[in-house]
């Protein structure tokens, strides 16, 4: 797919629907609102809304609660080791992306985001569905991988080391401090910025690997740092940790926490970037 490193991360709308003609083993999950799913959705989709499902407290008790409750919900969506998942929304978005990122954080070893997400499926001319298939309830159990989470003392630690970058997937206010989202507006010191949304074409698939290459690769983001991204709580910078891996970066790090978590913290350092 465009050029990318790892373009099994990623499916199209045609890919899918022979899959599913197939009845090749695979769970999609809808991440978008209950309303939308109500009003159309692809066949056997079942419903995840994990919207507002946030984390504000990265240190490791209420860490291993928050991703316990997430297991559980995924098992409760039917979710295992052996199928195949996968995620979408409305297009590429944040909400496929974090889901995506927590079955990776969790150790699941085949995820795909449906490249486009519904739009493209229904422009593409695909069947849609207003039927719900029950879930089937799992006894997965998840494998964390400490290899994709930030924390906060995992951001704390790497301030200011020339082999980490930290990205900025907010908006210009957040990142600016204009648009105050937390106890202190600003940002965390030395981050890059670059607003999730800047992944996606206006189609809403992912731009070409050359293009996002070298969007970030300007911003002095390289495959040679290991990245932390980061927004308000983990939304939009699980959308930048899946553009870093569909480009084969080894080392992307979501601090889950994000923003809301850091900006609250009066014991953690910020920066006011200038405008």
């Amino acid at each position: 797919m465009s050029g990318f490193a790892n373009p099994q991360l990623l499916t199209t709308p045609a890919e899918l629907s022979g899959r599913l003609q197939s009845d090749e083993g695979v769970l999609v999950l809808d991440l978008r609102p209950a309303e939308a799913f109500a009003e159309g959705h692809i066949p056997h989709a079942i419903h995840l809304d994990l919207w507002g499902v946030s984390l504000i407290n990265t240190d490791p008790a209420p860490l291993h609660a928050f991703m316990w409750m997430i297991e559980h919900v995924l098992n409760l969506r039917g979710v295992d080791s052996d199928t195949p998942v996968i995620v979408y929304d409305e297009q590429s978005g944040m909400r496929a992306a974090r889901a995506f990122w927590f079955l990776e954080y969790l150790g699941h070893a085949n995820v795909q985001m449906l490249d486009g997400g519904f739009n493209r499926w229904t422009s593409e001319g695909h069947r849609v569905s207003h039927d719900s298939d029950s879930p089937r309830k799992s006894t997965w159990t998840a494998a964390p991988q400490a290899s994709r989470i930030a924390t906060w003392r995992d951001v704390e630690a790497r301030l200011g080391r020339s082999d980490t970058a930290i990205v900025d997937t907010r908006s210009d206010e957040e990142y600016f401090g204009t648009n105050v989202r937390a106890k202190r507006g600003g940002a965390i010191p030395g981050a890059v910025h670059l607003e999730w949304c800047n992944n996606l074409g206006p189609d809403g698939t992912f731009k070409p690997a050359a293009e996002l290459r070298t969007m970030y690769e300007k911003l002095g983001v390289t495959p040679d740092k290991e990245v932390v991204t980061y927004c308000q709580g983990g939304y939009r910078a699980a959308h930048t940790y899946v553009a870093l891996r569909l480009l084969g970066y080894p080392r992307v790090r979501n601090y889950t926490g994000s923003w809301k978590e850091w900006g609250d913290r009066e014991d953690l350092p910020i920066e006011h970037p200038d405008t």
